[in-house]
């Protein structure tokens, strides 16, 4: 698995490849901040583009999951958090405060409404301004566009492929929350999820096509292939049936299994002294 702490330069991080209508500049600069922050006192705290992809598996997951089962798993050991109901959500230990915790939690439904918009928007191509945008870099781009004595000391590194991180941090919400993913009954609508999913999982898989083009800067050097980039195409298609498979089909109902039911004509168990038919059986 790709590893998440490997430091971004801070030419990447500057980068405003947000699409229009996405988080701005300053709003993804501040949540590097703060994940960077959260990584000097966790190591294990992962890159945007991984909770990116994570935050979009949750908008599309079939069970609405609260922030105090998901944001340990991504942020922390795991442990679903405690809250009474109507009562806030407690300090992740990670966060250097509760204002820190809650400003990453704006900025996070500020993202994840836009996601939910997104996804909910009938478009027919992937050019319509309204398509949702994965929040995917293309890290070797980004490395090859920068200065040759910088990129010697990137030199030896695992650099991940265009989307590959947030392809990871999607599939390990898949995960972490199997139950919610598993195939439904109908043939139909199990191969449709099979197919969606498979076009994210081949998204973490390492780019060995020949690169032709570059996603980081349309006049850098190449460093994606076609076939990548038509995979990264083909995976945000496969996001929307995701989205709509589960919206159709609802949250997933548990079975109830009812005791041993007294006949019609049988004395009603509720003691009324009249028959099960005319009483609460009517």
């Amino acid at each position: 698995m790709t590893d998440q702490t490997t430091p971004i330069p801070d030419e990447v991080l500057d980068a405003d490849l947000a699409p229009e209508g996405a988080l701005d500049g300053d709003d993804l600069e501040e949540l590097d901040l703060i994940l960077e922050d959260l990584r000097s006192r966790a190591e294990e705290i992962p890159q945007w583009e991984f909770c990116d992809g994570f935050l979009t598996a949750l908008v599309c997951t079939r069970r609405a999951i609260p922030p105090a089962e998901y944001l340990p798993m991504l942020l922390g050991d795991g442990a679903e958090l405690e809250v009474a109901e109507g009562a806030p959500m407690p300090k992740l230990e990670a966060f250097k405060d509760l204002e820190q915790q809650e400003r990453f939690m704006a900025l996070w439904q500020a993202r994840w409404d836009e996601v939910t918009q997104q996804l909910d928007t009938d478009v027919k191509t992937l050019e319509d301004d309204r398509t949702f945008q994965p929040e995917a870099m293309d890290m070797r781009g980004a490395i090859a566009s920068l200065p040759e004595e910088e990129r010697a000391e990137m030199e030896g590194q695992d650099i991940p492929s265009f989307g590959q991180v947030w392809a990871l941090g999607f599939m390990f919400a898949v995960e972490n929350w199997p139950e919610e993913w598993a195939a439904p009954r109908d043939k139909e609508a199990a191969q449709w999820l099979n197919a969606a999913l498979e076009s994210v999982v081949a998204l973490t898989e390492d780019d060995t096509g020949k690169p032709e083009v570059c996603m980081y800067d349309e006049n850098g050097p190449a460093s994606t292939s076609q076939a990548r980039v038509e995979t990264f195409g083909e995976a945000i298609w496969g996001i929307y049936d995701l989205r709509q498979l589960w919206k159709s089909m609802g949250p997933r109902q548990e079975t109830i299994v009812k005791g041993v039911q007294p006949g019609r004509n049988d004395a009603c168990p509720c003691g009324s002294g009249k028959k099960f038919k005319k009483c609460c059986g009517a």
